[in-house]
């Protein structure tokens, strides 16, 4: 069959939505703390006492750690990674021959059967080392032909893939295309059916984290409906080197300079229908329950990072003297060191809190994850921004220029530039907040929703009423009082009890909020993004002050520095009511009506004088590249490990 020649598929932003819609899950079988939280009800006894893994879970971890940490020690120079802007193929050797690249593949598949707890602590490790390096086993298990096949693959798939995937065969998720990043209803690339027993892959996808060097891919593409095929968005595992597929061009970014990121072309290529992940349509929901516990290898990176700011923050404070004292004494710096010492803690907190979760499968964390991503990115770029201005100028110049004149060869403003990217991928911050919101009010849609859905008829909406009315009665009430106004509450936590009940009290609030916004908006809610951002914000701080407060009485308890973890613990907490003071403030004092007028006139051309006096430098190429099926005009650049 001949390749199509059609553009991304044009969609109304309702049709956009329901092609989101459909691919979330829909059910909610297992209890979630943080989908409760944002209902108003603070369910502690989901997260304490804390989880914690079994003890041959523990023995595994600790000695595949030990390991790694040594290798990363002795073997891996990210300074290098970082000036040659590649990862080295002996460092790839080293890992594949350490199982890193099968940390979360079950052992009959030789693999290392790692928990997520401890793969998320392998990856906070080499990430310190080497933030590339990190992305590259990230992107390879979290999100890459591992996780999906784990999940959704035949067994015969599972025999043929995983034994490869664990000894180091690199893999890759192609999802995104040039034209295509949130909005997957666009999707272009197709995969037209060839008979009974193969597709045609063809079309374009951009930012292929591991695309250059892979030897597996996860490719979305679209199957057209035809007789005997429900098509639909779909997944297919494809070999890497299959006639038909190019890596047009290895991308260049800010930061991660070491990461194998592509332009890869499909046309005309031959893929196995036994090669297809699941039945087809079902490629949207696969990467989306894929990413529940994907999602965490991001936050631990930046939890990672957030210990090393703080180790660089300690070290030099206490050396670099002004005005006759360390800089670390003046107040100015000083408070500095404390923000990134108490939202360090804060991180490992939630990122060791959902990863156990994960691994007991006792909770629906879905939520959990998408906070922990959102929180993380944002808390460790503000981290390493604070450590960038507490270096100084020394904070903005390379770690290589230090070195050239004599000094320590801290690399701070390549961590900023790094971790810039989190914000980004993986769902950028409004995506996630959108994501993040849309979960945090499904029990409303699911009594209301037909009252505000204009296609539904009058006698649906009249049922809907009453479904409502039911849950309503019962619920608002549990809105006005709670254990959060009792002063002995949650008294087992110290001086950190009243840090609860305010967590108590503020979701009840919270909760008050969103359904005052859903009785003022109704139908038009969908469209409040930035009131759902703050929504969805408040609920970030609380979750990570509970998730601190839990870890330092699980460190009390067990002897660990327990008064350090507390006195953590409740400064982090101070802070986070802080902000959260302010998130609440905003949903109802704030700009966003006069901010729409002001885009409306940027968009009408209405401030081009404001642009006057400078220019640009950009040259005058297509603001997105042309996606056009059919054979590749490029050098291959695909360049696989041996």
């Amino acid at each position: 069959m001949s390749a199509p020649t059609q553009r991304p598929p044009k969609v109304s932003e309702r049709e956009a939505r329901q092609v989101a819609e459909a691919a979330r899950e829909q059910d909610w079988r297992k209890p979630s703390f943080a989908k409760e939280l944002f209902l108003g009800r603070f369910r502690l006894d989901l997260i304490h006492p804390h989880p914690l893994p079994a003890d041959e879970d523990v023995r595994r971890g600790e000695a595949f750690l030990d390991r790694l940490r040594a290798f990363c020690q002795s073997e891996v120079d990210g300074a290098r990674i970082e000036r040659e802007a590649r990862i080295p193929d002996e460092t790839i050797a080293g890992l594949r021959q350490l199982g890193a690249f099968g940390m979360k593949i079950d052992p009959k598949y030789g693999g290392l059967g790692l928990t997520q707890l401890y793969y998320n602590r392998a990856l906070a490790l080499v990430g310190s080392v080497s933030p590339a390096l990190g992305a590259l086993l990230s992107a390879h298990q979290s999100i890459g032909v591992p996780q999906p096949l784990k999940i959704f693959g035949t067994q015969e798939q599972k025999d043929a893939f995983l034994p490869r995937l664990a000894a180091g065969a690199i893999s890759a998720f192609l999802l995104t295309e040039p034209d295509v990043g949130s909005d997957p209803a666009r999707l272009a690339t197709t995969a037209v059916p060839d008979g009974d027993d193969a597709y045609l892959l063809d079309g374009v996808k951009l930012w292929t984290t591991n695309g250059v060097v892979a030897d597996l891919l996860v490719v979305m593409a679209r199957v057209p409906a035809s007789e005997g095929h429900k098509g639909g968005i779909t997944a297919f595992v494809v070999g890497a080197d299959s006639p038909g597929i190019t890596v047009e061009h290895r991308n260049a970014f800010m930061g991660l300079r070491g990461l194998e990121n592509g332009v890869t072309r499909f046309h005309q290529v031959r893929v196995p229908a036994a090669q297809r992940i699941g039945p087809e349509g079902a490629g949207l929901k696969i990467a989306l329950t894929t990413l529940n516990t994907g999602r965490l290898s991001l936050p631990a990176a930046c939890a990672g990072a957030g210990k090393w700011c703080l180790k660089i923050a300690r070290e030099w404070a206490a050396e670099r003297e002004q005005w006759g004292k360390p800089v670390a004494r003046h107040e100015a710096v000083g408070t500095k060191i404390s923000f990134i010492a108490a939202t360090a803690f804060a991180l490992e907190a939630v990122v060791d809190l959902a990863s156990q979760m994960a691994d007991e499968d006792r909770n629906d964390i879905r939520i959990e994850a998408a906070l922990a991503k959102l929180y993380g990115s944002e808390m460790s770029w503000k981290i390493a921004d604070e450590l960038v201005q507490i270096r100084g100028g020394r904070g903005y110049e390379t770690a290589d220029s230090l070195a050239a004149r004599g000094e320590r060869a801290v690399p701070a403003e390549q961590l900023l530039r790094d971790l810039r990217i989190n914000r980004i991928f993986e769902g950028s911050t409004e995506i996630m907040h959108l994501l993040i919101a849309r979960e945090a009010v499904d029990a409303h849609l699911a009594v209301a929703g037909d009252i505000i859905d204009p296609d539904k008829a009058l006698a649906d909406k009249a049922k809907a009423g009453a479904r409502a009315g039911g849950f309503y009665a019962r619920w608002l009430p549990q809105l006005v009082t709670g254990q959060g106004q009792l002063p002995g509450a949650y008294g087992e936590f110290g001086d950190l009890a009243g840090h609860l009940r305010y967590v108590e009290r503020a979701s009840r609030k919270l909760a008050r909020s969103t359904f005052y916004a859903m009785s003022r908006w109704q139908g038009k809610m969908e469209l409040k993004q930035a009131f759902l951002g703050r929504i969805v914000d408040i609920g970030a701080e609380l979750f990570a002050m509970s998730a601190a407060c839990v870890r330092a009485e699980l460190l009390r308890t067990t002897g660990e520095h327990g008064r350090e973890a507390h006195q953590l613990a409740d400064v982090f907490c101070r802070q986070a009511r802080l902000r959260i003071a302010e998130l609440f403030g905003r949903l109802w004092a704030n700009t966003d009506d006069v901010d729409r007028k002001v885009v409306d006139g940027v968009l009408a051309g209405a401030y081009t004088w404001l642009e006057e006096g400078i220019l640009d430098p950009s040259d005058d190429g297509p603001w997105i590249a042309d996606t056009t099926p059919g054979p590749s005009t490029k050098e291959n650049v695909h360049r696989p490990i041996a």
